[in-house]
């Protein structure tokens, strides 16, 4: 079927006159050229290479087509690598797709190098490649360094020797350190010192009131114990915002210690208390115990005389004269208001 189609063609060819086929051909050569550019656009990124080209950044199409086969953006890399040229940089595009690949933020990097060029900060590229995959903004810490950062801490409670207390707020200005950004602390680090700073001269003074005749004593300690070391952060000036008095600590704290004693010698109170009933509960026990020892010796009596007198020790007489002695004792007794205590003699 397809030979007999191709032999109707080529007689239809033959019967035509010589122009009208050279038109066709031609014709022909335009759709297959214009098919081919279409291709090559779309399957090759002419069009980044062209930008690139007129930037005057020039880049291979090799490397391009090598970037889109390992799935870079390359839009975004060629992008950086024109505004470097343009910033008069020596970039390699290499070092951005490696930088790419590695996960970083290329464009980041790239502008953190124009504006360190700008500025005259010495920034190379490896070191703005290992800020950025270290997770710091390589950008913006140039910003910081070419424009101080003003950092506000918190409300700072500290107490003067005198035991009041002082609330304390600053404001550091503080410059970023590129050559401190590896490793280097952040901002936290920097409050948390200045924080420590602000204790130590509020603590160390003798009354509140020289601290708050005198609030640049603060940032004079702050800035001579280098509180910065270690940061990456240089502190410039530390101003202080507002000094307000809060309340007399050591006033409460002598009333809390008071109330302590108070609750202290209550229950040592209340321990001799407690003692002192035990102690009289044992002794009303002897009391008991010796009034039973004494009713068991006056039992004893009686028989101890009937003894006598069986045994001839004791006579009649004797007992009468007794009895009569016991008789005029209970008398007297009664005379006097006391109440007898011999049962026997009653």
């Amino acid at each position: 079927m397809f030979m007999n189609m191709a032999t109707a063609l080529a007689d239809v060819y033959e019967a035509m006159s010589p122009d009208v086929g050279a038109i066709i051909g031609i014709t022909v050569g335009v759709i297959i050229a214009v098919i081919i550019i279409i291709a090559l656009f779309v399957l090759l990124p002419v069009a980044t290479w062209f930008r690139a080209l007129v930037s005057g950044a020039k880049v291979s199409m090799a490397r391009l087509v090598g970037m889109k086969l390992r799935r870079n953006s390359m839009k975004m890399i060629v992008e950086a690598y024109i505004s470097a040229k343009k910033a008069g940089l020596d970039i390699a595009i290499d070092s951005l797709e490696t930088h790419a690949m590695a996960g970083g933020d290329v464009n980041k990097v790239v502008y953190a190098l124009i504006s360190a060029h700008s500025a005259n900060i010495t920034l190379t590229l490896d070191t703005a490649k290992a800020i950025d995959l270290a997770g710091r903004n390589v950008f913006n810490a140039v910003k910081v360094s070419v424009n101080p950062k003003v950092i506000e801490t918190p409300i700072i409670a500290a107490v003067a020797k005198d035991g009041i207390e002082l609330r304390v707020k600053a404001r550091v200005t503080v410059r970023a350190n590129i050559a401190r950004l590896i490793g280097g602390a952040g901002e936290e680090t920097i409050i948390a010192r200045v924080g420590e700073g602000i204790v130590t001269t509020v603590g160390s003074s003798e009354t509140h009131k020289e601290v708050i005749e005198n609030p640049d004593r603060i940032s004079k300690t702050v800035l001579d114990k280098g509180l910065d070391a270690g940061t990456a952060f240089e502190i410039l000036s530390i101003d202080i915002a507002d000094v307000d008095v809060g309340r007399n600590i050591g006033a409460q704290l002598q009333m809390d210690q008071a109330e302590a004693d108070k609750r202290i010698a209550e229950a040592q109170a209340e321990e001799r208390r407690a003692m002192a009933v035990a102690l009289e509960q044992e002794m009303k026990a002897k009391t008991q115990e010796m009034k039973a020892l004494v009713i068991k010796a006056e039992a004893e009596v009686p028989m101890a005389m009937a003894e006598a007198l069986r045994s001839g020790k004791m006579g009649v007489m004797d007992y009468y004269n007794m009895q009569n002695v016991v008789a005029d004792t209970n008398m007297r007794n009664n005379l006097a208001g006391d109440v007898p205590t011999d049962k026997n003699n009653k």
